[in-house]
């Protein structure tokens, strides 16, 4: 079983590029997350982040603010922040126990970051007209893991009703669905 700090590595490896690759000309434009434009997408991205971070530490989060930080060098904090959260996660033990006011597992909570961080830069990717191939052992570990949560997330209106997708269509573009999302998702901008 590989590490979630590894599979943050690899997660973070594919989103620096994408959240590089962003313009400011495209921050206003729509994501496949109709409830967020880029900006907002990106500010919840953010927000995730440092959350999970401190769920590692089994500090307390705060999930109800969003804030802008769409500013300044928001690219290069956005590096410095991933690498934090997986510096977090690499941290002796942190995978054992139970973390966060809900008393998940550990690794499960982990596995939700990797969910966020390798969604939404798939769903930047797609907003700003970008490539975006997530690592393969990052899908081995999402797809199941957003697949187990989905039930709850959908009661908690976190995920959408699961896109239907054809026979034959890959894991990721499973694990896409089952978050509501169509993986075949084009920007109208691009």
């Amino acid at each position: 079983m590989q590490k979630i700090s590894e599979l943050l590595a690899a997660a973070r490896a594919q989103a620096l590029p994408v959240v590089a690759g962003i313009d400011d000309e495209r921050l206003g434009d729509p994501t496949p997350c109709s409830e967020y434009d880029v900006r907002g997408l990106v500010n919840h991205l953010f927000q995730v982040i440092v959350n999970f971070q401190a769920l590692a530490a089994r500090e307390p989060t705060d999930f109800g603010v969003t804030p802008d930080v769409v500013t300044g060098d928001w690219r290069g904090r956005f590096a410095e922040e991933t690498a934090r959260l997986v510096k977090a996660w690499d941290a002796p033990g942190v995978e054992d126990g139970v973390t966060g006011r809900m008393g998940m597992p550990a690794r499960t909570v982990g596995l939700m970051a990797l969910g966020d961080l390798t969604v939404h830069a798939w769903d930047l990717a797609r907003a700003t007209g970008q490539d975006f191939e997530p690592d393969e052992a990052v899908v081995d570990e999402v797809g199941p893991g957003l697949a187990a949560l989905a039930p709850k997330a959908r009661e908690g209106k976190v995920f959408g009703e699961p896109f239907p997708v054809p026979a034959g269509a890959s894991a990721f573009e499973q694990a896409l669905a089952v978050t509501g999302r169509d993986p075949g998702w084009r920007s109208p901008q691009v």
